[in-house]
């Protein structure tokens, strides 16, 4: 009996705790989702940004140097790539595969992506 009082007690004051905490871990991180926070030692790199380019890392690598005959982004300006996938995306830079993937993301993912592929090869201070 005791120790069927000792679970209800524990649950009732454990419940109402867990849940309040949950509750403003969902506030701060709709807060924080508004907010675009670089997560990596990459200068301006964005948890959007890097998750978005992990489509990328399949040919190009995890690091920008591709093997083999892809071109490496490694080193190259966020502005450089951000200008070659918005060319991808309209025709204007020819392409047999990257038009394809360009024209699967917005304008502002392209600059995520960009943001953060372009600083994969930059050290910080």
């Amino acid at each position: 009996m005791r120790a069927k009082l000792r679970l209800w007690l524990t649950f009732c004051v454990v419940t109402p705790v867990l849940l309040l905490f949950s509750n403003t871990g969902m506030a701060e991180q709709a807060a924080a989702t508004k907010v675009v926070k670089p997560v990596s030692k990459a200068v301006g790199a964005t948890p959007r940004g890097q998750v978005l380019s992990l489509s990328c890392s399949s040919c190009h690598g995890t690091d920008g140097k591709s093997v083999g005959i892809m071109p490496s982004f490694y080193g190259k300006t966020p502005q450089y790539i951000e200008t070659a996938l918005l060319e991808f995306k309209s025709g204007k830079r020819y392409s047999t595969v990257m038009g394809r993937h360009a024209k699967g993301y917005s304008d502002d993912e392209i600059h995520l992506i960009a943001q953060y592929c372009g600083t994969v090869g930059h050290k910080t201070k």
